[in-house]
């Protein structure tokens, strides 16, 4: 029984491919990891545009694909409509379709051109051209969101080690030239195979990382586990602080000192603002031993999704505002005006929604100097860029609560991970629920605390690397070869037509 017992016209089977092949890729990423995937989908994607007649046609494809794909890969975004269900849970669906939707438009506007512009396999070199110039616009443009990039694939591969020269976009641009060409097997199998096998043994011949270098400075990571419907209940979270309270007294196994305890994203249910008591209990339970920690703050009539750091008293020693906030969870674009319809960011707990601090900054700490990064702000490689000098460790402290508990706290760690790996910085993560880690400059995981556990970790700290290329371009020289790409596929198409 083929195809055309069911009726459909060469059009629609395309259509329909796209949407099964987009939902079956998002599956290579994160929990699943399914990367067997990736080469027959991509392979899939280019014989199918091979096929299509019209800029419309390869819109329509790129779209549907993009759709099933973001869909499949982001169906987390319906967690935090599940928080108070009984107000929101009729929305989730339209999040996950319409930011799904909205994502896939880069896709589209991808193929288009791709066919637009070029004939025969040159649509598959600037198809590769394209859809990456798309996914760096889909990270930079309106804020960015780069989650379920096709670098996210490779986390626990030798081809995450190519993170720190070419960065997340680069490893994105090598899987398209990889696998996008496998679609010309029918016709050329010599071309197809070459770039698979040529990029694959270039990664596999890579050298492996060395052993991480542990410090002798001992790091405290608290992981209270505070469902998010409990989190700011007024009968339970008082617990949720006692509990991470008993986890910062408590000795280590072997009696030594711990440097630095680290509570996740929004830990104190207060503002900090009328926080005093609190504070003064939390320097008392950590001694002499600095603690950085979550919590919301109000300056001027602004409120802040804060980092603070205590050392050896009550009283906050350093300040950091997140300055790369969530669109519709932590703010809402017009929000004063929305929220005369009591329409707030999901993550604000106060006011119309967070403002934005000034940007990312340092923070001076026993155990070195340290990118704070607050929940979202680890899934942009450029934010961690653009910090005003080197540290000597990244910290996450996230509230993954939001998350739920089926692919998004996993996919967020692998970014995490990525993170450090590009920069050659070890990783301090704490999550709320989970998954709190202490991550190498690799970006192996050294020692975690699981999802949805309570429970404390002291990790000895890994030292930092040598700056990395990516830390000294950024996304610069990938960005410059796409565009090169993308005018030699042109050039070369302009020569085909006028010498036919």
């Amino acid at each position: 029984m083929g195809w055309r017992s069911f009726g459909l016209s060469p059009l629609v089977r395309r259509l329909t491919i796209a949407i099964v092949v987009g939902a079956l890729l998002a599956f290579a990423l994160a929990p699943f990891h399914a990367l067997w995937l990736v080469v027959p989908c991509f392979g899939m994607v280019g014989y199918q545009l091979l096929q299509l007649s019209s800029a419309r046609q390869g819109a329509l494809f790129g779209w549907l694909l993009g759709t099933a794909y973001f869909s499949v890969g982001m169906i987390w975004i319906y967690e935090p409509f599940q928080i108070d269900a009984a107000r929101y849970a009729w929305m989730a669906p339209f999040a996950v379709v319409g930011l799904a939707v909205g994502l896939a438009l880069f896709w589209a506007l991808a193929f288009g051109l791709a066919i637009r512009w070029a004939r025969g396999h040159l649509r598959l070199v600037l198809l590769i051209a394209t859809l990456s110039l798309a996914e760096f616009a889909r990270a930079y443009v309106f804020t960015g969101l780069p989650w379920a990039a096709f670098g996210q694939f490779w986390i626990d591969t030798p081809a995450a080690q190519l993170l720190p020269w070419i960065g997340p976009h680069g490893l994105a641009v090598l899987t398209l030239i990889a696998a996008l060409p496998i679609g010309l097997i029918r016709y050329h199998p010599v071309v197809a195979l070459a770039p698979f096998f040529v990029v694959g043994f270039a990664v596999l011949m890579a050298p492996r990382p060395p052993t991480a270098v542990l410090t002798d400075k001992i790091v405290r990571l608290v992981q209270p586990n505070a469902p998010q419907d409990e989190k700011w209940h007024p009968d339970l979270r008082w617990s949720f602080v006692q509990r991470q309270l008993e986890y910062s007294r408590a000795p280590t196994v072997d009696g030594s000192a711990v440097d630095l305890i680290v509570w996740p994203e929004t830990a104190v249910p207060l503002m900090l603002n009328y926080a005093d008591d609190v504070l003064d209990q939390i320097a008392k339970a950590a001694g002499d031993t600095p603690v950085l920690l979550g919590i919301q703050r109000k300056t001027e009539g602004r409120y802040h999704n804060s980092a603070i750091v205590l050392e050896g008293n009550g009283v906050p020693s350093q300040i950091y505002d997140k300055s790369h906030l969530v669109p519709f969870g932590e703010y809402v674009p017009a929000g004063n005006l929305l929220a005369r319809f009591g329409i707030y960011g999901f993550a604000s707990q106060a006011g119309a929604g967070y403002a934005a601090g000034p940007g990312p900054r340092l923070l001076d700490l026993a155990v070195g100097k340290a990118l704070p990064l607050i929940c979202y702000e680890a899934v942009f490689p450029q934010d961690v860029n653009a910090a005003p000098g080197r540290a000597d460790l990244l910290i996450q402290i996230t509230n993954d609560a939001w998350f739920g508990t089926y692919s998004g706290p996993y996919q967020h760690m692998v970014q995490a991970r990525m993170r450090a790996i590009e920069q050659g910085l070890p990783m301090v993560r704490v999550a709320n629920t989970g998954i709190s880690a202490m991550i190498d400059p690799n970006g192996r995981v050294l020692g975690e605390l699981p999802l949805g556990e309570a429970g404390y970790l002291d990790a000895a700290l890994p030292a930092p690397l040598r700056p990395t290329l990516y830390t000294r371009t950024g996304d610069w020289p990938v960005f410059l070869f796409c565009v090169i790409l993308g005018g030699f596929a042109l050039h070369r198409c302009n020569v085909l037509a006028r010498q036919s």
